[in-house]
């Protein structure tokens, strides 16, 4: 009888529904008791790779990989082809993401050798990642800032990943910086002066609105074509599918604290710039590890129904171009300052931002503020 060794990897894809769970289960068991790591809600992740639910997959092929030592889980990793992003940039590159592995050069190696082999085997010339399906999946490498809280919408990731990227031969293509952010007691004057000034010139004004449903029966999701419209320079980003924007709206908008969902219309009542951001979930998602039963539910229904909060996720700010460098920002900034306040939020994070975009790093310069993240996009020939 031939012997096994016990040290061999083992690469498999996963091709079930509970292949599906272990491999979600194995990215928040790999980071248990790490007290920045934040955990996804599990079900929404197993719901990232269901086609029926997530319409990013109608331009996107991919495949499941998961390592196995002994029969134990070591790693996982997902290939991907965003046949719409690629042909919007003319690319041939096959991404990769959900990369978690021990710390083990050889898992590492078995796994991304394994999504090369699939890419090359569908005519793709360029590795890159980490990345997901769409900009709105988690992107970047954390090379910077391990000692800080995750929000829901980053990724975390242990500093030896780093090594073993470089070991591979992966090389840096982007790189995003974050801030925190400390909220000023009130809006700066010059700020409060260049909001009355940018909305009188431009004929702007600022649109409140109390729920998603009032949201869409007012605007449609006219607010996304904004983000595609602002974005469709960014680094990989892809213009969204029609089913793209319903998704995200159902996904998002319903749970989102309205105090802190700012857009601003011209004279038209045409959306021209979009700012929003959420109490940080990551406490009460790592106290329920991802899972929403049989209490997780409670402790995020406390969060984002917080009267009173210490940190808070400024997931995006967007200005369609034709409005850019006008200081329309001034507008979004002043109306959100006065709610920092009446919330008691100590520390503001930013969403990653990329380090050549410095007309958004601008933004951030007039606030009390560190670069305390950075996170990195690597790439490879095929």
């Amino acid at each position: 009888m031939q012997k096994i060794n016990p040290n061999t990897i083992v690469i498999k894809e996963a091709s079930s529904k509970s292949d599906l769970r272990r491999f979600v289960q194995f990215g928040i068991d790999l980071y248990k008791g790490n007290p920045y790591y934040c955990p996804p809600i599990f079900f929404d992740e197993v719901n990232t790779f269901n086609p029926k639910g997530n319409p990013a997959l109608e331009v996107c092929d991919f495949v499941i990989y998961m390592a196995y030592r002994n029969e134990q889980i070591v790693g996982r990793i997902v290939g991907i082809i965003n046949h719409r992003a690629n042909e919007a940039w003319g690319v041939k590159k096959c991404r990769f993401g959900w990369f978690d592995f021990v710390d083990d050069y050889e898992v590492f190696k078995s796994l991304l050798d394994a999504v090369a082999e699939w890419g090359r085997a569908k005519g793709m010339e360029r590795l890159n990642g980490p990345v997901g399906f769409t900009d709105f999946d988690h992107q970047g490498l954390l090379i910077e800032g391990f000692d800080y809280n995750a929000p829901m919408a980053s990724l975390y990731t242990y500093p030896y990943y780093i090594a073993h990227y470089e070991r591979y031969g992966l090389q840096k293509e982007a790189d995003w910086i974050e801030y925190q952010i400390t909220p000023p007691a009130q809006a700066p004057e010059r700020m409060v002066r260049l909001a009355g000034v940018v909305a009188e010139r431009c004929k702007l004004h600022v649109v409140k609105v109390k729920n998603s449903r009032e949201l869409r029966k007012r605007y449609g999701y006219s607010y996304f074509d904004v983000l595609d419209a602002a974005y469709q320079k960014l680094y990989n980003y892809q213009p969204m599918t029609p089913q793209q924007k319903q998704y995200y709206c159902k996904m998002y908008f319903p749970i989102l604290n309205f105090d802190f969902v700012t857009m601003v219309a011209n004279e038209k009542d045409e959306i021209v710039a979009v700012g929003l951001g959420m109490p940080s979930l990551s406490e009460a998602l790592r106290k329920c590890g991802g899972r929403l039963f049989p209490f997780g539910w409670y402790h995020l229904i406390k969060a984002l129904k917080a009267k009173r909060m210490t940190d808070f996720d400024l997931l995006l700010i967007a200005v369609r171009p034709d409005y850019q460098d006008k200081g329309v920002n001034a507008l979004i900034f002043n109306e959100m300052t006065p709610h920092f306040q009446k919330y008691g939020i100590k520390r503001v994070e930013t969403t990653a931002i990329l380090e050549t975009n410095n007309k958004s790093l601008a933004n951030f310069a007039q606030f009390d503020h560190i670069q305390h993240k950075r996170r990195r996009a690597y790439a490879k020939e095929l």
